[in-house]
């Protein structure tokens, strides 16, 4: 059972937010608006940090001049490293037995993995510790990093780094990006990851999602892209499905634009060196303002052919939706492809209640009535439904195909009432050959891993830690990485 704090917090929490949606409910805001809102006024939120002083530089951009829509770009400082080009096969620290399914948190007195040989890796000394889980290789770094003879005292590889060289000139300065030769360049997965909050509260900058996003950047040795969908009740369904979508086509948008400004300087280069050993020449496209429309972090380290979806709690019913969309375009999303995605402790509800909806109804935290609540504020009064697609992901009809979904990974909290509709609908995936593992945690509570105060148990690191080996299998350059 949940310890005493817990259950406490459970509910004052409650009972804040069931304050919040009743006043919300009774005084509606001006919806006239669709520029809409991406974070509360009440929500503590974390700065963004475009330097490597713990690991992960941030940046926030607001991508779409008519709405609110903004995202987060989460860079690991491995992204620094140039790949690996000898053919030595690589060795990997032993690990423990299968995690999956896990039904114990690590250092719980009948969990047969848990042990002091395995600290959760963030909380190593070394910045460069989470790097044994390099999704194109370990990088081969040396006992002192900055003795590293390829790279300069900002961090950036020494050789062919002409073109977008941004770092500031101060050691551990400000990192903005740049556009290395092909032979230095490391290219990252791209995670997509859309918080929880109801529909109406939660942020992609609040202090706990920033926490968890370097958490799942460092693990996983991905660009964790995190966005600020617009929030409920000023702007209700679809705009928050919508705006996931709109992200997945601005990151394709950016890797061919990408790929133009990398070939238009490239064709400058040979033009300018009379032949292909031409200097590589800065080249831009800028938009009618003379901004740059190329986002450099991510042309010069996202490879959006490795996209991976990740949603926490409401946020995995927009993952879900973009992973259908996603299917349904095909080819029109391309360079972008969805290869995998995470559904955390999904947002699903349904009018036929399951087993867990009138065990738990009553549950921790986010309780069946308070949830309904926050349905009413995100679909409009007319479409209000218990079995709305946006909801529930059982009902026929909902398109795409089952089969043709991407590889589908859900994590479930034991005391959590919407558990078993997840693992329902995990079951249909199986049924279609889609791989679909749930992951099960024991004695926990609905957003165990990403609630503030939950962030330093052992049971958050070790499910970020569990979803990090998922992921491998889709994002690794090698093929499988781990076997279960």
């Amino acid at each position: 059972m949940p310890s005493v704090a817990v259950k406490l917090y459970s509910v004052f929490f409650k009972f804040l937010l069931k304050h919040r949606l009743q006043n919300r409910i009774q005084s509606p805001p001006d919806e006239s608006s669709p520029f809409g809102v991406t974070s509360r006024p009440d929500e503590t939120v974390a700065a963004a940090k475009p330097s490597f002083t713990d690991g992960v530089a941030t940046k926030d951009i607001h991508i779409d001049p008519f709405t609110s829509l903004s995202i987060r770009i989460f860079l690991p400082d491995s992204a620094l490293y140039p790949p690996e080009t000898d053919s030595k096969p690589h060795h990997h620290p032993p690990r423990p037995k299968s995690r999956l399914p896990r039904t114990k948190p690590p250092g719980s007195d009948s969990d047969p993995d848990s042990g002091s040989s395995s600290p959760p890796l963030e909380s190593s000394s070394s910045p460069y510790h989470a790097s044994r889980r390099n999704s194109s290789g370990p990088p081969n770094i040396p006992s002192n990093p900055k003795e590293d003879p390829r790279r300069n005292s900002f961090n950036v590889p020494a050789n062919g780094t002409d073109g977008l060289n941004l770092m500031s000139s101060s050691v551990g300065g400000v990192y903005r990006g740049y556009s290395p030769s092909p032979e230095s360049r490391r290219k990252l997965p791209v995670m997509l990851q859309f918080h929880g909050g109801g529909w109406v509260s939660g942020s992609n900058d609040s202090v706990a999602n920033d926490i968890f996003c370097r958490r799942i950047a460092k693990l996983c040795d991905v660009i964790v892209v995190a966005v600020g969908y617009r929030l409920a009740p000023e702007n209700r369904y679809p705009a928050a499905f919508e705006d996931g979508l709109k992200v997945l086509n601005w990151l394709g948008k950016q890797a061919n634009l990408a790929e133009c400004s990398k070939s238009m300087g490239n064709a400058r280069g040979s033009g300018a060196g009379g032949g292909s050993g031409g200097e590589f020449k800065k080249s831009q496209i800028l938009d009618s303002f003379g901004a740059s429309m190329v986002e450099p972090w991510l042309a010069a380290h996202a490879d959006p052919s490795r996209c991976v979806l990740l949603g926490v709690s409401c946020g995995a019913n927009i993952a879900d939706y973009v992973a259908r969309k996603a299917v349904e375009a095909g080819r029109l999303v391309d360079p972008v492809k969805v290869v995998a995605q995470v559904l955390m402790y999904p947002f699903f509800i349904g009018s036929v209640p399951t087993h867990s909806e009138i065990k738990l109804a009553n549950s921790y935290f986010y309780d069946k009535a308070m949830c309904i609540l926050a349905w009413k504020l995100f679909l409009a009064e007319e479409e209000f439904n218990l079995d709305h697609p946006a909801a529930n992901p059982l009902i026929p009809g909902r398109g795409p195909p089952l089969k043709l979904m991407p590889p589908t990974l859900t994590v479930v909290a034991e005391l959590d009432w919407m558990r078993d509709r997840a693992i329902a609908y995990s079951e249909e995936l199986r049924k279609v050959n889609v791989d679909a593992p749930v992951l099960e945690y024991k004695d926990a509570v609905h957003e165990f891993a990403t609630l503030d105060m939950l962030l330093k148990t052992p049971q958050a690191q070790a499910c970020a830690e569990d979803i990090a080996i998922w992921v491998k299998k889709y994002i690794s350059l090698r093929g499988h990485e781990f076997s279960y």
